[in-house]
């Protein structure tokens, strides 16, 4: 119980640091540009088109909202983060209780830094963060409502309660899971090449003979990490766009968005017009090719 409210508790501080990050990138993912382009240099040197960047997207917000607008949605936030992590905690620790799951080797202990025992564990994680994502997804939905409310300036979803009201009026018990399939997904993906890939690199790349092993194995693990995620962000892209999408916000309406009937459309739709990366990147955003910005409409048709 101790340990699982030190997560909590670092996992809220570390929610609400990042807050104004997610925000940003968000309203970048549904393809809201206040700022036009500015000429720029890349990382090579050479003069091009450029997008505002984090800061610069950081300014205009303060600009119209105030530092306290960077937190728009931080309540809803908190709260799937906090129900997340104890519902993870939980499932984890039941699953380690009875000692089942073992899909490799039968009722054999798997010897730890096999194969085995990587699919075992694995799939342990795999099983307490689906249930995480499903119970949490709801207050997912609220947050990223309440961010694209920027947008349109609307007030339609002001708070935690009300902002549940409204969404089970207006959509009914479907409303609260909008986005759901592909952000599973997209988690069991990333978890799956990260854990595989990171267990091949320690065992056929790494020899336990070299000096600071552990540190190279957990590096691996960052690295992979960070590798799988960019495999899969195509899945978090379109559960966040499903999850605002014909919600009643200007951010979820034509011009910023189509009314997708299915996830499998809005990832058809971004794939056919180049966009399955949009927002991957706060720094050195180039000019999307081919893409004429819109004044008037604050984003790129």
């Amino acid at each position: 119980m101790a340990d699982t409210c030190g997560q909590v508790l670092l996992g809220s501080g570390l929610t609400v640091l990042s807050h104004p990050l997610m925000y940003i990138k968000v309203l970048v993912q549904v393809g809201h540009e206040p700022l036009p382009p500015t000429l720029g240099r890349n990382l090579f040197g050479r003069q091009v088109y450029q997008l505002p960047g984090l800061f610069a997207y950081a300014k205009h917000i303060i600009k119209i909202d105030g530092k306290a607008g960077l937190f728009n949605g931080l309540g809803p936030r908190l709260c799937a983060g906090t129900i997340g992590t104890i519902v993870h905690s939980k499932v984890v620790q039941r699953c380690q209780e009875q000692g089942t799951l073992q899909v490799l080797g039968g009722q054999q202990k798997a010897v730890e830094g096999s194969l085995q025992h990587v699919v075992n564990e694995t799939t342990k994680e795999m099983i307490a963060r689906s249930c995480a994502t499903i119970v949490t997804h709801p207050f997912h939905v609220i947050t990223l409502r309440c961010m694209v409310q920027f947008i349109g300036r609307e007030a339609k979803y002001s708070g935690v309660f009300d902002s549940i009201i409204t969404v089970y009026r207006e959509e009914g018990i479907l409303g609260f899971f909008a986005g759901l399939i592909p952000r599973l997904l997209g988690d069991v993906l990333s978890l799956w090449i990260c854990n595989l890939l990171a267990h091949v690199i320690n065992t056929y790349a790494i020899d336990d003979s070299m000096s600071h092993t552990g540190e190279i194995k957990n590096c691996s693990q960052a690295v992979t990490g960070f590798f799988a995620s960019m495999l899969t962000y195509p899945f978090v892209l379109v559960s966040n766009l499903m999850a605002v999408n014909n919600c009643g916000l200007a951010g979820g309406l034509p011009p910023y968005a189509s009314v997708y009937p299915t996830w499998v459309d809005c990832w058809r739709h971004l794939s056919r017009e180049g966009n399955m990366s949009r927002g991957n990147s706060l720094f050195f955003r180039k000019l999307p090719a081919g893409k004429t910005y819109a004044i008037d409409q604050k984003r790129f048709f």
